[in-house]
Formats: structure tokens, sequence, C-alpha cells
């Protein structure tokens, strides 16, 4: 059991969270959810004791050990691959290496023969003979080839570092486990082990991670960071989500209907609940549902931000044809060959590993680069908006407000006019005044959107437009996409966001000639895939 009694944390001057009691069950996996800047990668950093807290504790028993997934990528550069994830377990990896030292030693005395025996001991009840064997089935599973596990960490690029570092986090069945966004860099098949292995395991996990799809996979309860307290809930990321929003409907309306919205809200409890069966759900081992009580629900006072496009005109038959194109950036031939016709309605998801592809074809369909090879041509009646994957060439030299910023883009540069899309995207009253150059990452995507909301176009190119956003935000840009009538190509790594909004799904594998196009949605495309391999 993991408790945390009284905390509160001042930070730059500002109460962060206060009076926060929670109590962390073996067995259990819970998601930390909160906007960004609310304090959820915060609250990892005090549970695991590398900041200290304003008032309060945190404690845990003597014998439990807690594992922490490392955010330095570079720290084990001077490591092998296999020590590295051996390290999860550092009191493990301490005697190996002292055992090691005592047994090279040229002058092997008696007192080294004693200290060498306590260590076999200690390291036999540690079950230090399977450590390479377990660590390689962790790097396996994540994976890290069998020829990369002794490896120098230095020679692996950055993904791999990630996958190794996170086997790190797993080893030696830590009782506490701390992962902050493991699935960033992942990919698909990585992100199932991991799902399937937190599913089986257990320990106490606790993770930050702006993945709905993973956290509706391996969540047994939300804890909700809003507004200077943290709240545990039962349940996975949309139950959390769905029920928070009708319980705010209830609040809203408590002298209106109000037994009538109490009985809706329990027949959903009731619904979620029989739902357990739902495969590769982690909920689906809990019966945590079944004994919720209404004022157990969560009330969240968390804004929403509204994203909704609207073309100014319809588009044609005729939307996109490509042909034949070809590409090669620093070396790699990114995409080869690649044609494929683009029909009324179609929203199409570029997934896989080849992020340099995608974006290579974002930029040539808007004008950005040439085609090596190859050529392409849109419908007369279609008019583009591009959201890149780097938007620092739209910040960078930019003096004015936030208000001044957008009015670049408009014909209307009424402030009236302007702050209603930015009013959308959360810009409030004297927000819209802030230097355009020191908005974080995620409020300038929130910029961009707002700028993309503005074109009217009728095919929108998006690259990797949930990185830097919170799972409110995300949402609210799924719902805004889904509902969107024009022609749709985005890139994601969002396995929930494809697969909500996706009617069509195309990959560019490395080193192969054409593409792999697919009419269905990303779960269907997973599956089809797989029969084909």
């Amino acid at each position: 059991m993991l408790t945390l009694t009284d905390i509160s944390l001042q930070f730059a001057g500002d109460l962060l969270y206060k009076h926060v009691d929670l109590i962390f069950q073996p067995d259990h996996c819970y998601g930390i959810i909160g906007a960004n800047g609310a304090g959820k990668s915060t609250l990892l950093r005090i549970i695991s004791g590398e900041l200290a807290p304003t008032t309060g504790s945190v404690s845990m028993r003597k014998e439990d050990r807690m594992s922490v997934l490392e955010q330095d990528h570079f720290k084990y550069d001077a490591f092998p691959v296999m020590d590295t994830v051996i390290m999860g377990n550092r009191r493990l990896y301490d005697i190996m290496k002292e055992k090691d030292a005592l047994y090279a030693k040229p002058d092997f005395s008696d007192a080294d023969g004693e200290r060498a025996a306590e260590l076999e001991g200690e390291f036999a009840e540690m079950n230090g003979w399977d450590a390479e064997t377990e660590a390689a089935q962790l790097l396996n599973g994540i994976g890290i080839p069998t020829e990369l596990h002794y490896a120098q960490m230095a020679s692996l690029d950055g993904r791999q570092k990630v996958k190794v570092l996170l086997a790190q986090a797993l080893f030696g069945h830590p009782n506490i486990i701390l992962l902050d966004e493991p699935t960033n860099g992942l990919d698909v098949e990585s992100t199932e082990w991991l799902e399937d292995f937190l599913v089986d395991c257990d320990a106490i996990v606790i993770v930050v991670s702006h993945d709905r799809h993973f956290l509706n996979a391996v969540c047994t309860n939300i804890v909700d960071v809003d507004h200077e307290t943290c709240k545990m809930y039962a349940g996975n990321y949309d139950f959390w989500y769905e029920s928070s929003t009708l319980m705010q409907q209830l609040i809203r309306n408590q002298n209106k209907k109000r037994e009538e919205k109490i009985r809706d809200l329990q027949e959903f409890i009731r619904r979620f609940s029989a739902n357990k069966s739902k495969s590769r759900q982690a909920t689906s081992r809990k019966k945590v549902l079944d004994s919720i009580q209404l004022e157990q629900m969560p009330a969240s006072s968390r804004k929403y931000p509204f994203v909704g496009f609207e073309p100014e005109r319809e588009a044609g038959k005729d939307i996109l044809f490509v042909d034949g194109i070809s590409k090669t950036i620093d070396g790699v031939k990114v995409l080869d060959n690649v044609t494929f016709t683009v029909k009324k309605g179609d929203k199409i998801a570029f997934v896989g590993d080849n992020e340099a592809g995608a974006t290579a074809l974002f930029r040539i369909l808007v004008g950005e680069l040439n085609p090596d090879e190859g050529n392409f041509r849109w419908g007369v009646t279609i008019s583009q908006s591009y959201f890149p994957k780097d938007n620092t060439r739209f910040f960078q030299d930019f003096d004015g407000t936030l208000i001044e910023w957008l009015s670049q883009f408009s014909h209307d540069t009424t402030e009236t006019y302007l702050r209603g899309f930015l009013g959308r995207m959360l810009f409030s009253g004297d927000d819209v005044y802030k230097p355009a150059k020191v908005l974080s990452g995620g409020e300038k995507v929130r910029c961009m959107l707002s700028r993309l909301m503005m074109s009217k176009a009728n095919a929108l190119l998006l690259d990797q437009p949930t990185d830097h956003l919170d799972l409110e935000s995300i949402t609210a840009l799924s719902n805004g996409l889904q509902a969107y009538p024009g022609n749709l190509f985005f890139a994601s790594h969002d396995h929930q966001f494809i697969d909500e909004i996706a009617n069509r799904i195309i990959e560019f594998p490395l080193g192969k000639s054409g593409c792999l196009d697919y009419e269905g949605n990303f779960e269907d495309f997973l599956q089809w895939k797989r029969g084909r391999a």
C-alpha cells in the first residue's frame, strides 16, 4: 500500500494542490489526468521522493521497492543495454558488480570469500540467476531485438532508448511502478505489449498519459488533478469522462428533473459495469464499478475547448490524385512510388513509424517540397489548410500579441471576430494580449487550431496535431474532426484518436515500394495487417 497524507505544494509562489489524501492499492493501475500545468508529473515526483511537498507525507512499506521510468534518454549511454535494464533493481545490479570485482581479484583473500558468500546468498534470494533471462524477455517484448541486448546504449536511436528505459522500470517485479508518458515513442505492437504487461501486473502502477486508448486499456482508477485538488475515482478514462459529463449536467440542473437525472446516472453506472468483460481492458479484472455510489461520481470543473471546422464551400467529386511520388530525405528514401486516389468524404490517417514519410507527403501536397519522382493533382474545388508538425516558424519572429498573431490569417481583423476563435480555444479576457512568443507548446497548438478553424478549408492536412495537447483538448479536437464534413488527412500515434476519426488508413513502410491502403477504421486495419504477417 502507498499512502499520501495531507500533501500540499506551493510551486513558484502558486499553490499547486492542497490537502491531498490518496491511498494506492496493489493490483490496481491509477491514471493521473489533468490539464497541462495542473501538476500531474509533479505529483509523480513527490511520490518518488524526488520532490519534497510543502506539507504532508508519502508512506510505503519498508520492504516495497519503487521503480520510476527515467526521462533522461542519455543517462545510460556509457552502459550496455542489458546492464541498463538490470539497473532497474539497483541493489541487484550492485551485488552483481561487486561479485564480479571480487572474483576478478588476483589476490582473492579469505575475507573476500566470506563477502562473496554473503553476496551470493543475497543474490540468490533476489532471483539474480534469472536476471538476464527476465531482462531479455522484457526487451524482446518491448521490441528490442536480441542482437541489441549487449550493445552500448549510446549506439541506440531515441525510440530504442525509450523502450530500454521502459524495460528498466518494469524489471525485477517492483511493488510500485511510476510511469510518466510511457507510450511516447512506442509503436503499436510495443504499446499493446505494455498494456498486456500492466493488466497482468500485481504491483501498484501509477501512470501519467495523454493516450486515452492506453488509459482505457490499463486503468482501474483515475486520479483527477483539478483546481488544487486530487481526487480518485473508480474506472478507466472513458468512464471518468462520460460520468463527469453526466455529473456536470446533473449539477447544472439540480432543480430541474433531478430525480430523472439521478436515474440516468445510475443507469449509466449499471451499463458500464455490465461491460466489464470487454477485451483488453484492465477494468475487466476489477469489480470496482459494481459498488459505486452516486456521491462517488466525478464532478470535474475542467473546461473543454470547442473545435469546429466549417468549409466555405462543398468539395466537388474530384479530391486528390497522387501518382508515383518518391522522396529521399537525408539519404533515406521515405516515400517510394506512392500512389492513391482520394474520394469525397475520405478521412485518411497516415500511420506507422515512418513519420518522415508522412511529413514529406504533407509538405509536397501543400507545395513546400517537390517530389523526386511522380506528381499529384488537387481537384479544382479543393481548398487546403495545413497544420505542420513543427509550428516554430509561425511564432519565432513575431513580436506582437496573440490577437495580433491571429489577425495575420484573417480577412476580418476586428477584435470581436478574432476573440470568437480564440475563445473557442479557451483564450479569454486578457489572455489574448499575451505575447505570442511566450506561449507554451500546448497554447501554440491551440492557436494553430484557431487559425485552422478560421481558414474554412474543405480539405485539412494535420501532422501530429495531438502533440502537446492535454486530454480535454484532444477530446475536443477529435469531436470536431469527426463532425467535419470535408476531406481530412492526418498523421498521429494516438490509437483512439485515429480509430474515432479515420475511415481509411495508409501506411508508408520504410524500405518498401508503394503503400498499404486500407478502407476501414484503425482497429480493423491492425487486424488486417496481422493477418498479412
